[in-house]
């Protein structure tokens, strides 16, 4: 029986894949081989030494110690795209709160309740909620992953034109989100073209802050930015003061922040709701549980963020991998365990993974050499 522990609650559709005859899956599992996690911070949390791998219900993985799992010789998944089409909805909604005043006037038709003459007052109180239509404005897309290119394509049938950047994108991988898709390997293309800008990079050293005093400045004039990215991807001193002096219209972050609740009617706080529906939630439940199946069992490697990817077809009737930072090659692992039926080997980074099936078991010994210079060995 694996023991499977949940850091979250997550959705039962885990228990498609995690079939509960070999599967334990709790809140309190002691010496789990997996982990299931949404947003619980695990950078404190203490590694046993049966975990294999941490599935993380979502895209971001911040909360979890990358460098610490990897040399714990611990997998770390993502579900990349699970929940996508949530976020860019989100993300529609954004643009159109960015402009119109729709909860300002949702809470001022609010207070006119049991007033006789609410319907006159709302035609000479509407004025102040007035604001523009995204219909043929320009959207500048900052990463065209998952979210981004679901968001591209939507905009585009609003009838915005859009301008996308990705440092991993070229024009004709653009293309295939959209031929009316403006493509640009320069930031700054976006900063000074877009009346609307979204972001939707990961948080990291060379994002933290991209949105900035000097970038902003770059920016059209009446700029409005939505962020259901990561909040850090903001320098919120900077946003505010350009809030303040008009250069930003308004902000949309789903990551309210304590440097920005309240502190301006042009800034829209959303309670981090970018993947909270039904459908987002069961979708990343289900893809997280299927990686850690098929790792747990065959030691398939996919959408990793930690370690290389890697599948292979079982082949012999035992299958024996190894993680490690040494350098190794098919030779060097071939010669170890005296042979394979199958065998292949793939890096990242300074991190090599090794699938190796044979027709028997291989000693202690030789998994016990194996192990003495690797991150993890397994015997499956």
């Amino acid at each position: 029986m694996y023991e499977i522990k949940k850091l979250n609650a997550i959705s039962d559709l885990i228990y498609t894949n995690l079939d509960k005859k070999a599967y334990h899956v709790s809140d309190d599992a002691v010496d789990p081989v997996g982990i299931l996690v949404r947003s619980a911070a695990m950078h404190e949390y203490e590694i046993n030494p049966s975990l294999v791998a941490v599935a993380r219900a979502g895209a971001g993985v911040n909360n979890i110690p990358l460098p610490k799992m990897t040399d714990a010789g611990v997998v770390v998944f993502n579900t990349p795209g699970a929940n996508a089409n949530a976020v860019k909805e989100l993300v529609i909604c954004a643009l159109l709160l960015s402009c119109r005043d729709v909860l300002g006037g949702v809470a001022f038709a609010g207070s006119l309740k049991g007033k006789e003459d609410a319907a006159k007052q709302v035609e000479s109180g509407k004025k102040a909620f007035i604001g523009p239509e995204i219909f043929g404005k320009t959207l500048g897309v900052v990463g065209l992953g998952a979210i981004g290119a679901l968001v591209t394509k939507a905009a585009l049938a609003l009838g915005m034109k859009v301008i996308g950047y990705d440092p991993f994108f070229t024009e004709e991988k653009a293309k295939t989100i959209s031929e009316d898709l403006t493509f640009t390997t320069n930031l700054d293309d976006i900063y000074t073209g877009a009346d609307f800008i979204t972001l939707h990079v990961p948080f990291n050293d060379s994002t933290k802050g991209m949105i900035n005093a000097s970038s902003i400045a770059k920016m059209k004039d009446g700029v409005r930015i939505v962020n259901c990215a990561r909040g850090e991807l903001v320098d919120n001193d900077a946003i505010i003061a350009a809030l303040e002096s008009g250069k930003v219209k308004k902000y949309v972050t789903d990551f309210p922040m304590p440097a920005v609740i309240g502190v301006s009617d042009k800034i829209i706080t959303i309670p981090h709701l970018g993947a909270s529906t039904p459908e987002a939630e069961d979708n990343c439940a289900v893809m997280a549980s299927a990686e850690l199946k098929d790792y747990i069992e065959n030691g398939n490697i996919k959408n990793s963020v930690n370690c290389p990817a890697l599948s292979l077809a079982r082949k012999g009737t035992v299958r024996v991998t190894i993680l490690t930072k040494e350098a190794v090659t098919e030779e060097d692992i071939k010669k170890a365990l005296g042979g394979a039926v199958a065998l292949s080997l793939a890096k990242r980074g300074d991190v090599t993974y090794v699938i190796a099936d044979l027709d028997k078991v291989p000693a202690k010994e030789v998994i016990d050499a194996l192990a003495a210079n690797a991150l993890k060995v397994r015997v499956l």
